[in-house]
């Protein structure tokens, strides 16, 4: 055989034992170890990482042989980030609204696509898309499923389930272009047309219910927290959700509307804005979760004061709104409401979702409080918190460092230097 042809022939057999061989494990070596179980700040631990699962956590700074050592001894580590209330293919700006008349669903998909990414850098390896155009978040989250782009595990929602209010995609349109959408845009009335709106959406692949049962800020309604869905109505939809598997999430400002979502069963309170005593009585005897998005409150209450940003019937609702929400989610914690942690990004840019951190702690919630939000809790919140949410052993390497100390600046979870998701490292420092 001719010699070229066989140093062809070795070169193909090494190529395709290379291609073949089982990567090594990666040894991350953490300065500082947040368990979230615990809530205390553990320190000099080292992460074992084999594959897309954790092996080990260990003592002091090892690494077994031929492991991937990664330095992260001046950072604090932590599982990945989960944020509960995205819209990935939003991003709210004095266009917003003539974007609603021209934007096709590609558009907002290929925004989600970027913004997606973004999320991801910044530390958060799960979310909850809460409200998209039709197909846009199931398609992102099968692209990511299937390593064709960059994002966060994503639970998706689909498009928001209301009626004459906030999710009517229709407030403020003409009567010819107004029409009457129906189920399978979301929009119902009575018991029977909520029943379908849910087959509707298992149909379509989605993983859990969003509907609105108050008014809201962002839509071109009069009232931002007037009760829009009925019990019956109500009622129909988280029992033939529970049936499917599918949590049931509540966009709510006012207190009526809230109350009804609480007796019903859903299992999260979006924003909560005017939450009152006996609705965070209900939620705690329900065991219903707090989704405050202080983000969102905070961006459109800024963005109220800006001349022209909003139309004046969404400005009022934003100044009105706005500023409540963190002071509600002062109350709530103090009450003893459970607590998860949300951004509602999409509205405040994508990315700066860590901000929300910052909020918290304002708040008087403690730091490692705020991290279990947005991990352990988060985890529980999307079932999966025998999969994600804690650094243990037998779980999804999902990790994420910081650069500095949490517990002593709170700002420092915007210092993102470490992201790994499945075990797959997307940002080292």
């Amino acid at each position: 055989m001719h010699t070229s042809l066989k140093l062809s022939l070795l070169a193909a057999a090494l190529a395709t034992i290379a291609s073949t061989a089982i990567a090594a494990p990666t040894a991350l070596q953490c300065g500082r170890l947040v368990d979230v179980r615990a809530l205390e700040l553990q320190t000099e631990r080292t992460i074992v990482v084999d594959g897309t699962k954790i092996v080990s956590v260990e003592r002091g700074y090892t690494a077994p042989a031929g492991a991937a050592v990664v330095d992260l001894k001046n950072h604090t580590c932590m599982p990945g980030l989960i944020d509960l209330h995205v819209h990935l293919g939003s991003a709210i700006s004095a266009n917003s609204v003539t974007e609603g008349f021209s934007f096709n669903p590609p558009d907002y998909a290929i925004r989600g696509v970027a913004n997606a990414e973004k999320t991801l850098l910044a530390g958060f390896t799960s979310l909850r898309e809460l409200g998209a155009a039709p197909h846009v978040s199931t398609a992102l989250r099968n692209a990511i499923n299937q390593g064709i782009v960059k994002g966060p595990r994503i639970h998706a929602a689909g498009g928001v389930v209301s009626t004459g209010g906030h999710g009517d995609p229709t407030n403020g349109l003409r009567s010819d272009l107004m029409g009457s959408p129906g189920p399978e845009r979301g929009v119902i009335s009575g018991a029977d047309e909520a029943r379908r709106v849910v087959r509707q959406r298992y149909k379509e692949g989605y993983d859990l219910i969003k509907i609105s049962t108050t008014g809201g800020v962002l839509s071109l309604a009069k009232s931002g927290d007037a009760p829009l869905l009925m019990d019956e109505e109500l009622v129909a939809i988280v029992q033939t959700a529970k049936d499917y598997g599918m949590p049931v999430a509540t966009h709510a400002h006012g207190a009526d509307g809230m109350k009804r979502a609480i007796r019903a069963g859903v299992q999260t309170i979006e924003h909560g804005t005017y939450l009152d005593d006996e609705a965070m009585a209900l939620m705690k005897q329900k065991g219903t979760w707090l989704v405050a998005t202080i983000s969102a409150g905070r961006f459109v209450a800024d963005k109220a004061q800006e001349k022209g940003f909003f139309p004046e019937i969404i400005r009022s609702k934003a100044a009105a709104i706005g500023p409540q929400i963190q002071g509600t989610f002062a109350r709530a914690y103090k009450a003893g409401v459970k607590i998860a942690f949300g951004t509602d990004q999409g509205v405040a840019p994508h990315g700066d979702n860590a901000k929300e951190f910052q909020y918290m702690v304002e708040a008087g919630m403690p730091a490692l409080e705020a991290i279990r939000a947005a991990t352990l809790n988060g985890a529980t919140v999307m079932g999966m918190e025998k999969q994600i949410g804690t650094i243990e052993a037998g779980k999804l390497a999902d990790i994420v460092a910081v650069a500095g100390d949490p517990t002593k600046d709170i700002t420092v979870m915007m210092k993102m230097g470490l992201v790994m998701k499945d075990g797959v490292i997307y940002k080292r420092p």
